[in-house]
């Protein structure tokens, strides 16, 4: 019987490599990879060996026999991608190269996130050569957005984290974590102690509106919504005014969908989650019972992915709502499913309704947010493409909270190339400069989830490990007793690996007493005395 790829599914491509039939699509060298919504399995390919169960790391794989009902949708789509997509072209030999070298390649990885991670993995496990790795964040937590972007409610992909325990036990790790590079140390002394240096630092600032009223009290970024209800310390302290009945997002990308899903949901619900403990008391207390996610473009077009609109589907007493006009011309998978996910529902107390072809162009109120006016697009053909077209037509909508999802960017370190107007660090393949690399959101732009950074990544340790092997790095004249003298006197309470064992542990048994994965500590002095109690 046909195995099936689920919602969860998180473009790891473990799974690929795994299948003897070459069944799952796209793969990493295949060109729709790094735009794919998720992977799909051909059910007439499929020989039902289940190779590929063990190496999902979100429990994303099932068999058709084994589909929940909220999962059904998926045998189609699966099904769907494999009669839509043109035949895979077979898959390349890939060469095995033995790579010599009499010294140890040290390396620094700027960011601890999926992408950082999986470039230290990739080094770490090179056959014929030493590879010495130090990962550093300025937070004394790693994961990145797996541990403060993805929804608590999403558990299982929040899973994906597991395998990098594995690289943290690998010879030459280290974490350097509460260093803050351009702060704690800088990039000439990275340089001068490291044969090379990767940025993996994301795209941590959300893009503006740039509409009047837009700095309102009242008006916030999405982006900060979701790390305060995931615990980041640096906005944990943050406040958000949730005593209307009414929420309005801009922006209909899977971020947007996320935090209206968050807002409307039961609180019991999220209970059982590892959402922050401060989250969950204010949304206990929360009046919201509908919001609006507004996009400028239709339904067709929308930034969300089709897994997470079903996603939507299965929110206990939340009711899904469109304006049958601003679908009814749309076509296409997307926009099917839309409907289903509409027509499928039953009414409840609280609702989410998507609309389409709408643009913000002013947030009202005097000392707070009043309400949002936008105006009516329509759509017109451009280079194969479309863009959404203001016309003469507008309306108001009441509210006191306004949150924008309408994007990311990278931001400049000091001493680093950087392209302002893509808000990434410019590259070729992951190289910058000589010794100089970038991985994941910094080098191609916000775009694609968690397990495309593992190819990202592979591509630019690939560059890396090149240049090493026909001496192309620069040979650093520190050793890394410099790096940590230096570190000693300005970040002496950095934390390594043992500091975030004891950090991770501490959590987990918090959680297991509370019958929740983990609670999560949200202070940074609180994070460092957890650190420090461990035993060396």
């Amino acid at each position: 019987m046909p195995h099936v790829i689920t919602q969860n599914c998180c473009n790891d491509a473990g799974c690929v490599d795994a299948c003897p039939v070459d069944c799952i699509h796209p793969r990493p060298d295949e060109p729709g990879y790094l735009s794919a919504e998720m992977l799909y399995i051909d059910p007439d390919k499929c020989i039902d060996c289940g190779a590929c169960i063990p190496m999902c790391p979100v429990d994303a794989i099932r068999t058709e026999a084994d589909l929940e009902p909220k999962f059904l949708r998926y045998k189609d789509l699966n099904a769907f991608y494999a009669s839509e997509s043109p035949a895979p072209a077979p898959r390349a030999a890939i060469p095995l190269t033995i790579r010599t070298s009499s010294r140890a390649l040290r390396v620094a990885i700027v960011g601890a996130g999926p992408a950082g991670l999986f470039a230290a993995e990739h080094l770490l496990t090179q056959p014929g050569m030493r590879v010495e790795v130090d990962v550093y964040d300025r937070l004394p937590t790693p994961w990145g957005l797996i541990r403060a972007g993805v929804a608590p409610d999403h558990q299982q992909t929040k899973a994906a984290a597991e395998v990098f325990r594995w690289t943290t036990r690998r010879p030459g790790f280290r974490y350097q974590l509460g260093v803050e590079v351009g702060r704690d140390i800088t990039h000439p002394e990275l340089s001068n102690a490291y044969h090379a240096v990767i940025y993996a630092v994301g795209a941590s600032v959300d893009r503006h509106l740039g509409i009047p009223g837009e700095d309102l009290p009242g008006s916030h970024s999405a982006t900060d919504f979701v790390a305060w209800y995931n615990g980041h310390p640096d906005h944990a302290d943050q406040e958000f005014d949730l005593s209307g009945t009414r929420a309005v997002i801009i922006g209909n990308g899977n971020v947007a969908l996320d935090v209206a899903r968050i807002l409307v949901s039961d609180p019991a619900t999220l209970a059982p989650t590892d959402i922050a403990d401060h989250a969950l008391e204010a949304l206990r207390h929360s009046n919201i019972r509908e919001v609006l996610v507004v996009g400028r473009r239709g339904p067709a077009e929308a930034a969300y992915t089709t897994p997470e609109l079903l996603g939507l589907a299965n929110v206990p007493g939340v009711e899904i709502r469109i304006q049958p006009d601003e679908v009814r011309e749309a076509s296409g998978l997307k926009v099917d499913v839309l409907r289903e996910v509409v027509r499928q529902q039953q009414s409840g107390p609280r609702q989410i309704i998507l609309r389409y072809l709408h643009s913000p162009v002013e947030i009202l109120g005097v000392n707070h947010v009043e309400g949002v006016r936008v105006v009516r697009n329509e759509l017109q053909a451009v280079d194969g493409g479309v863009r959404a077209v203001p016309i003469d037509e507008f309306e108001t909508v009441a509210t006191g909270l306004v949150l924008r999802s309408i994007g990311y960017r990278g931001t400049a370190l000091p001493d680093v190339p950087f392209d302002e107007s893509r808000g990434v660090i410019p590259n070729v393949n992951g190289r910058v400069a000589p010794g100089v690399y970038a991985t994941g959101w910094i080098k191609r732009g916000p775009s694609g989830v968690i397990g495309t950074n593992k190819q990202c990544a592979r591509e630019t340790a690939e560059a890396l490990l090149e240049d090493a092997v026909a001496n192309r790095l620069p040979t650093p004249p520190k050793n890394l007793w410099h790096i940590d003298r230096l570190l000693d006197e300005r970040a002496p309470r950095r934390l390594d690996v043992r500091g975030w064992n004891a950090i991770d542990r501490s959590e987990r048994e918090a959680g297991r007493l509370a019958g929740r994965p983990r609670r999560k500590f949200t202070n940074i002095e609180e994070l460092i005395r957890t650190a420090m109690s461990a035993p060396r």
